[in-house]
């Protein structure tokens, strides 16, 4: 299908609804970007980019833009809680450039590069309600004004009122997780460029530097029983995440006592959806499979959905046989990748000692006898290039 002129309303302008824009865009559509914040600010914190998520980028020309503003990772260190010690060093270079990125950067080259092939963003525009029962999605807005879309993509986040209008509504569950996350200054060289995963019973910590090695993203998990409050932008208490990871050692309480700032939020999840389109309409990112922070996949699925929804609808005859195959394309590795972020929460959290200690001497063995072991299993992750596909 010729996408010149293509008429298509994005909503969301994050990472995926940014993406998606300029991939359209590139192939000629014109793109319509709509957000409800009234601007794109500096929100978030630390993202892990893998390979599959860095091709993405530089099939949309953004590599070096990129590469600019992100630090380059060594891999990933799964370390004890207790004293810090090392469980079992992963090395991921094998498989591409980890890129370590504050969002609000990587948003920004998106948005630029957006802006550039000349893509439309509107601010400060929610969308109440979506509609999908016409000859073209219509979209309601807060104001009661409506407006019609010749093709619609919800790149509208965890409540997304796209899914809702193709799947119905749903609330999603609670996954009996809190995270917390804080920015802390660093000095460049005093913490190395690798993801440092700390591995305690009900709880874990991550950490690795930003922005040339000053600031320090640590990312901390508890089980918690309850939470009510939606988002993931609640103002926290410094003293409170200190408690909570009070046990954990090595530099851990020391990277702590620089907090001066958190934000903490619930982890909720829908599953993943099991119809990703309707006539005229397509789901993307966060909207079709939301997935727990445990695999820095989040973005990297996102950025995936954006190339391919383009590349669908460019080869296709028809926007629905293009939305048919984008679908086609996503739905069984989204399924996997959750479900591997998700069996990752559970092995970061063994809470039984007996357990924790035999679990990390196996681990502690394979790093010794078979160190690319642990990298291979996710070489179906981390090698796929859906730019090639």
């Amino acid at each position: 299908m010729v996408l010149i002129g293509q008429r298509i309303t994005v909503l969301g302008a994050g990472i995926g609804g940014l993406a998606a824009a300029l991939a359209l865009a590139l192939r000629g559509a014109s793109v319509r970007v709509i957000e409800q914040s009234p601007e794109i600010a500096e929100v978030g914190a630390g993202l892990q980019i893998s390979p599959n998520g860095s091709a993405v980028l530089e099939a949309l020309g953004l590599k070096d833009a990129f590469e600019a503003v992100s630090m380059a990772s060594n891999g990933a260190v799964l370390r004890d809680f207790a004293r810090g010690a090392e469980v079992l060093r992963l090395d991921l270079t094998g498989f591409g450039r980890f890129g370590l990125v504050h969002r609000a950067d990587l948003i920004a080259v998106l948005e630029r590069g957006a802006r550039e092939a000349g893509v439309e963003i509107v601010l400060d525009r929610k969308v109440a309600d979506v509609r999908l029962d016409g000859p073209a999605p219509v979209l309601r807005f807060e104001d009661g004004t409506e407006e019609d879309a010749a093709v619609l993509v919800g790149a509208d986040g965890l409540h997304s009122r796209t899914r809702a209008a193709i799947l119905g509504e749903a609330v999603p569950s609670f996954t009996n997780q809190v995270a917390w996350r804080a920015l802390v200054p660093i000095t460049p060289g005093e913490v190395a460029d690798e993801a440092q995963v700390f591995m305690g019973p009900g709880r874990h910590l991550v950490a690795y530097p930003l922005r040339g090695g000053t600031v320090l993203n640590l990312v901390g998990v508890e089980e918690f029983a309850d939470w009510s409050a939606e988002g993931w932008n609640h103002p926290g208490e410094p003293k409170r995440m200190r408690a909570i990871f009070a046990r954990f050692g090595g530099p851990v309480q020391d990277w702590l006592t620089r907090v001066e700032d958190v934000r903490v939020w619930g982890l909720f999840r829908h599953p993943v959806a099991p119809r990703w389109i309707a006539p005229g309409a397509a789901l993307l990112g966060d909207a079709a499979h939301p997935t727990l922070p445990f695999l820095a996949q989040g973005a990297c699925l996102a950025l995936e959905d954006a190339w391919v929804l383009g590349q669908s609808l460019a080869g296709h005859d028809g926007v629905d046989a293009g939305l048919a195959a984008y679908q086609a394309a996503r739905i069984e590795r989204a399924r996997r990748t959750v479900a591997a972020a998700t069996a990752n929460a559970r092995n970061y959290h063994l809470r039984s000692v007996p357990v924790r200690r035999v679990a990390h001497a196996g681990l502690r063995m394979i790093g010794r006898v078979a160190p690319d072991f642990m990298p291979d299993r996710f070489a179906w992750l981390y090698s796929h290039d859906v730019t090639k596909s």
